[in-house]
């Protein structure tokens, strides 16, 4: 049995990725830190091993002693990270250094696995392309398909931007988006890591609780959008980035990058409107407001999150990340190299959310 190693496994992504490793009969190895949840890490198939990836010497002595009983293992996927920080220099240590201190350890002590998967992020890209164009047809693609019902409701159907591609010149504005292409950089440079990179758009599901805040604002009956400019948006619903990231281990690929987005663009509303259908709320008021807004809003949080010691949902960095209007990607290396279709287009994965939310009383 294959020995597969998924570090940030306590986390939201990280929780999926391990109860489909097991589903597809790897030895499962879960890294967490000392102090995180194992709510999700229950089953008795799931071999837990605390580790401290902020400490390069704690680590090396941790890894030593795995080494000496367990040997190494065959694919390592480092789905470990932050996505907020109470300050931003807690970016580069979380997402940057941690990666470091992994890969420099499994290097050293020959521990290299056959494959090394970085789950990284869209927002390396910055806000490019953001400049309008003359609208043209958007292009669903090849093997996905949908009901004309959905796609005229949900998606856009005349898009004013182009896709993101990874021929594209990274420009991340965020500490976030810096600190994830500073490691994706740092790993390409090692020499022999079978790498394999992620970047998955707007990740969502059971578990998530950033965009949950946006299913309690819609149950207050509130939904809050900012920016007046047109906005183009892409989801993933987390089953279909984790059967991706499977896609790539059948494969073997590596010295690889993809682009993950469920394969349609939709329109600013989408994911609010579904979330209102499908919690049943009758009523919500639209509120749109201007950029200069949410940035004082964001201003007032992070100050308070500096008194606090908390690191707050609203802050610079997701000031940022909202004021961008084009998140459209193209997934073609997904479909065409890894030979994966998304399964979860919006409606479905909203829907099965909510019933999550539902079934565990989060609403």
């Amino acid at each position: 049995m294959e020995k597969i190693f998924i570090t940030g496994a306590s986390g939201f992504i990280g929780s999926f990725l391990t109860e489909e490793a097991h589903a597809r009969h790897y030895e499962v190895w879960a890294g967490i830190r000392t102090t995180s949840s194992r709510k999700y890490l229950q089953a008795e198939w799931v071999n837990v091993l605390p580790l401290d990836l902020t400490d390069a010497t704690t680590l090396r002595s941790q890894l030593e002693r795995f080494k000496e009983k367990y040997g190494k293992w065959d694919v390592v996927v480092h789905a470990a990270g932050a996505t907020k920080c109470l300050h931003p220099e807690d970016f580069m240590t979380n997402n940057f250094e941690c990666t470091k201190n992994l890969v420099d350890t499994l290097v050293a002590l020959d521990m290299m696995p056959r494959q090394f998967i970085y789950l990284s992020s869209l927002s390396v890209m910055g806000p490019i392309k953001e400049e309008p164009v003359e609208p043209h047809e958007v292009v669903i693609p090849r093997g996905i398909h949908d009901s004309k019902s959905f796609v005229e409701r949900f998606t856009v159907q005349q898009s004013v931007y182009h896709d993101i591609t990874l021929t594209d010149k990274a420009q991340p504005d965020t500490a976030y988006g810096e600190s994830k292409l500073r490691a994706e950089d740092y790993l390409r440079g090692i020499e022999g890591l079978p790498l394999v990179i992620m970047r998955p758009t707007g990740v969502y599901g059971p578990r998530e609780k950033d965009y949950f805040l946006m299913a309690k604002s819609i149950k207050r009956h509130i939904d809050f959008a900012v920016g007046f400019r047109p906005q183009e948006i892409t989801f993933v619903y987390v089953k279909d980035l984790v059967g991706a990231i499977f896609a790539a281990i059948d494969k073997g690929v590596e010295g690889k990058t993809y682009l993950v987005s469920d394969g349609y663009v939709y329109s600013s509303r989408a994911f609010s409107d579904l979330l209102q259908e499908n919690m049943g709320v009758k009523r919500v008021l639209h509120v749109k407001a201007p950029l200069w807004l949410l940035r004082t809003v964001s201003a007032v949080s992070e100050f308070w999150s500096g008194l606090t010691g908390k690191a707050a949902t609203l802050n610079g960095d997701k000031y940022k990340i909202m004021k961008q209007r084009n998140w459209r990607c193209d997934i073609s290396g997904m479909i065409d190299e890894l030979e994966y279709v998304p399964q979860w287009n919006l409606q479905r994965g909203v829907e099965e959310t909510i019933n999550w939310y539902k079934k565990e009383k989060w609403i």
